[in-house]
Parts: C-alpha cells; structure tokens; sequence
C-alpha cells in the first residue's frame, strides 16, 4: 500500500512539473478581462484544457488575413507594451490578430523548465488556426516573441500546414539539448517567408547567435533577418518602429489571392 501510495505521489508530482501552471493563467485571464479595453476575448481548448486568447478585429478588411500573436516567457496576451501593441496595432493595417496565452511556469521559473511544455504549446497554436480557419481565415501568420517564437518555430518546423509566415522577435538559440529548443534546426526546417528580428543590446541567446541563425536560414529564399539598432530585449526605446517593420514585412509577403 504503502509503495502504491507513493508511486501514485510522484506521477502526480511528474505530471504537474511538466504542465502549465493553471492557477496563474486564471490570474491572468481574470485581470485580463477585467481591464480589457479592445479586442474580444476568446476561449479556446486543447488538450482538456481551456485557456484564454484575445481577438481583435481588422479595421477595413474582411478578417481574412489573421496574424496569431505569441508571448514572451511567463507572460499573457496583452502583455504591455509590445504585445498588446502588436495585438493592437495590426488589425489598423489589415490583419486581425489572435493574441494567444501560451502554457507558463510559476514566477522565477527558468527557460529549461519551458522546453518540456512545448508540445502542449503545439497544440494551442494548432487549435488557435483550426478556429481562425473556421471563421472565415485564409491567410494565417504566427508573430512570436522571445520563447513564443521558439514554440512557433518548433510547431512550424514539424507541421507548417495552414499557416504561411512567421514573424521571429528575439528568437532565442539557446545552450541546451532540449531537442525541442533546437532553435537552428527548427528554421532549417522552417521553409516558410520568415521574418528574423532582434535588438542591438538583445539577449546574449538572441544577440551571439544572429550570425548562427542567418546561416541556418541561407537556404530560405524568404528568409529575412533586421537588426533594431539601439533596443535591447523589450524594444522600449521605439516599439512602435518593430510593430510597424511587422505589419510592413507582413503585407509585402503574405498578399491576398
């Protein structure tokens, strides 16, 4: 009894160590939709599992171009400035955006313990573009920042399919053998039109390796990569410049058929 009782203990801890931190998503979502002063919010499910996203419409199209919108590491979908502002902004310039929250670790928890989430992060992006494509979406691009530009990198690089570029800010290359965090085989893989941006004071993972990732992306003849000059890693001295090099990168690539 007594070895079942804590063989059951440690499935249990196993289980919750690899899982989003539920608790902290509903402290999320409650403060979301409490000061939420644009866009809709939208309930969307994988995996059993019920999670918050936030969609806002396109001023002066037809909702058919859709970008999704992915966090940085233990943050929301309206995480300010620059995701709300991506979330914000784009739909002024023909694409409607899906701000999606991504699964999270409790507070201070380190980029290792994300990797073994990400295939939980696959499914949430694969329901965000089943729901796009249910109403009405025909051109579908994924805008990730920091550790949700790996997880899209790590869905796109496995299965493309329904989705047609994708925006990398800060796409960290990071020094682990997570196989799901190997960021330069993920954009060999990705043979998608692929934005690469990151800052001049950014993040030692993002900044040391552009060279790296430039290479890794020679054989993509839509692969571009942009350095913001005099931004660290939270674009804070001119966001409204990324978000624009976005929406323009965006529609010159991805055009209405």
């Amino acid at each position: 009894m007594r070895g079942t009782a804590v063989l059951a203990l440690l499935l249990t801890v196993s289980t919750s160590v690899f899982a989003t931190d539920g608790r902290r998503e509903q402290d999320y979502a409650a403060d979301i939709q409490q000061q939420l002063s644009m866009g809709q919010v939208i309930w969307l499910k994988s995996a059993g599992k019920t999670y918050l996203a936030l969609y806002t419409d396109a001023e002066k199209t037809d909702n058919s171009q859709v970008a999704i919108i992915l966090h940085e590491m233990g943050e929301h979908p309206d995480a300010k400035p620059l995701i709300h502002r991506l979330r914000t902004t784009l739909p002024v310039h023909n694409w409607a955006t899906l701000a999606v929250q991504m699964p999270i670790r409790e507070s201070g928890a380190q980029s290792d313990d994300y990797y073994p989430l990400f295939d939980e992060a696959r499914e949430r992006i694969d329901a965000a573009v089943e729901h796009l494509l249910k109403n009405g979406a025909k051109h579908i691009a994924i805008v990730g920042y920091g550790m949700g530009a790996l997880m899209a990198a790590y869905r796109l690089g496995d299965k493309p399919n329904d989705v047609m570029a994708l925006v990398s800010i800060s796409l960290p290359v990071p020094q682990t053998t997570a196989t799901q965090a190997q960021s330069l085989d993920l954009i060999k893989k990705v043979q998608l039109p692929f934005l690469d941006v990151y800052a001049e004071f950014d993040l030692p993972a993002v900044l040391d390796s552009a060279r790296q990732r430039r290479m890794a992306g020679k054989d993509n003849p839509v692969y571009r990569q942009i350095r913001m000059d005099g931004e660290d890693h939270g674009y804070q001295q001119d966001y409204d410049l990324l978000v624009k090099r976005v929406y323009s990168w965006l529609t010159t690539t991805v055009s209405e058929d």
